[in-house]
């Protein structure tokens, strides 16, 4: 491939888009970003490829990549449910590539973070890895001898196991999933609950830790979930190195550090994975779609 050459990354939010020009080194040479458009309550799938095309025009653009939130197959580019952007079984790929002439791939964001780190970020190099992300939602992407797991769309659910079963009911309907206790949302009514103070978000809570014990309590309750899930995981799939991306992890070793502790103070037999926070943070999604697009430019 020419060194001109560049490709598209798109990342899709309820809110907004974002997308870039990226070159070979994943640096973005261009952005955009728009309120994510509306037909009713539906998000608009022609504004993704008009982003692509904008960006392409007048560059030798090779290839697309596209992070979506929701159940996706990557294989194929569906998007069987993304509730935030009104999606049910929308064959993304397909109708973006009738909008543009760029050859592109449509991935889960998650797993689309998670190859970004398993390419380039903290578990560079490991065939056996897990890529968590901990924001207004909590989702995984598993890597399991090199391969990263998809199942249709299905896999790396982990905000929705059950670690606290007497506990608040959750968004998809279940009682005490991992989101009810560590979602970036979950430490501002948990603490608003307990005190009935209102706080902003999980960082708020993160900034009272040496003063609060409440907010200690809220945060060694998400810690504890975490710690929950990732030691079901660890159990399940083995993984050399563990990943703690999103928003929440901005915290640094104020989350990573307790969620390595109590997770090893729980390993008997299993392996003892690497503990470390995310190295791309807020650029994940971007390099990963990046990393999509000359896939994409490839295939």
């Amino acid at each position: 491939m020419a060194a001109d050459q560049h490709v598209v990354a798109v990342d899709v939010g309820g809110t907004s888009i974002k997308a870039a020009l990226v070159d070979r080194d994943l640096r973005a040479v261009a952005t955009l970003r728009e309120p994510t458009r509306r037909n009713g309550e539906v998000a608009d799938v022609g504004q993704i490829a008009e982003l692509v095309n904008r960006l392409a025009a007048g560059h030798d653009v090779v290839g697309a990549g596209v992070a979506v939130p929701g159940i996706v197959d990557d294989g194929v580019g569906l998007v069987r449910a993304a509730v935030n952007l009104g999606w049910v079984d929308v064959p993304l790929r397909d109708e973006i590539a009738a909008g543009t002439d760029v050859p592109l791939l449509v991935r889960h964001d998650v797993r689309t973070g998670g190859l970004a780190e398993f390419t380039v970020g903290a578990g560079k190099g490991a065939d056996d890895a897990l890529f968590i992300s901990v924001g207004t939602g909590i989702a995984a992407a598993v890597h399991v001898d090199g391969r990263t797991l998809g199942a249709s769309g299905y896999a790396g659910e982990i905000g929705h196991v059950v670690v606290d079963p007497g506990g608040a009911v959750c968004g998809c309907g279940t009682r005490g999933c991992l989101e009810t206790l560590a979602a970036a949302p979950a430490f501002a009514r948990r603490y608003q609950e307990r005190t009935g103070r209102t706080i902003s978000d999980a960082a708020g809570v993160a900034g009272l830790l040496a003063t609060d014990a409440d907010a200690r309590a809220v945060w060694q309750d998400a810690v504890n979930a975490l710690a929950t899930a990732l030691l079901d995981a660890v159990t399940l799939f083995g993984p050399a190195i563990i990943i703690i991306g999103g928003g929440v992890a901005e915290a640094g070793e104020t989350l990573v550090g307790p969620v390595r502790e109590e997770l090893y103070s729980r390993l008997r037999f299993q392996r003892r994975p690497e503990v470390v926070r995310a190295a791309l943070g807020q650029d994940a999604g971007r390099v990963g779609a990046a990393l999509l697009g000359w896939q994409a430019a490839k295939s």
